[in-house]
């Protein structure tokens, strides 16, 4: 299947949002990027929106409709967590029985026409541009940041100095263990005194 990479690229960026999430504490849900600035969601709020705006993309645009309700009726983040994984879960498999025809054919994409794929391609840029805003919000709060894409500062440094890719589970199954037992991520070297920044002399 030609659209094969889109499901594959589907399939894991699912991942990484529960992973992001699960690096976050309890606590962590009420603060926003810059106190009393509404303009800023806040953690929760991007929890929120993450299941919100995925459920209305796939049954607007896509026509993939889960017939499950979007946020968890307790808004933890453990719960938060449980009910993106399952729902997204749900959609990954109606992707994956869809043929070219099906990836190629228009929808609606607000107020013009698009091809299935042109839309899923939007949608993931969609969810790791949220991410992003979140993978931040853990560097303010001062938190640990594990791979996401390549390493961080906190598996130790940059690529070409050969820092490693360190993943907080190694799936799904251990990270809702791990986290609902209190938090069994992997352990972190850190930057170990190496740079982070390809300019560290430029401020």
């Amino acid at each position: 299947m030609t659209y094969e990479f889109l499901v594959e690229t589907y399939e894991t960026e699912r991942i990484k949002v529960v992973s992001v999430w699960s690096e976050f504490r309890d606590e962590d849900l009420p603060v926003r990027p810059r106190a009393g600035d509404p303009r800023g969601r806040s953690v929760h709020e991007q929890m929120v929106h993450q299941c919100v705006s995925e459920n209305l993309w796939f049954i607007g645009m896509l026509g993939i409709d889960v017939n499950a309700p979007p946020v968890p009726a307790t808004e933890t983040r453990l719960e938060f967590m449980k009910r993106y994984t399952e729902d997204s879960g749900k959609r990954l498999a109606v992707l994956r029985a869809k043929d070219d025809d099906w990836w190629e054919s228009g929808t609606k994409f607000f107020d013009v026409r698009r091809s299935r794929a042109w839309v899923m391609v939007r949608r993931i840029a969609h969810t790791a541009h949220h991410r992003g805003q979140q993978m931040a919000m853990l560097r303010m709060l001062g938190r640990d940041l594990y791979s996401n894409y390549g390493p961080t500062a906190d598996t130790g440094g940059l690529m070409q100095n050969q820092a490693p890719t360190i993943y907080g589970y190694a799936s799904l199954n251990e990270l809702f263990d791990g986290e609902a037992a209190g938090g069994a991520k992997a352990p972190l070297p850190g930057a170990t005194g190496k740079t982070v920044s390809e300019r560290p002399d430029r401020h």
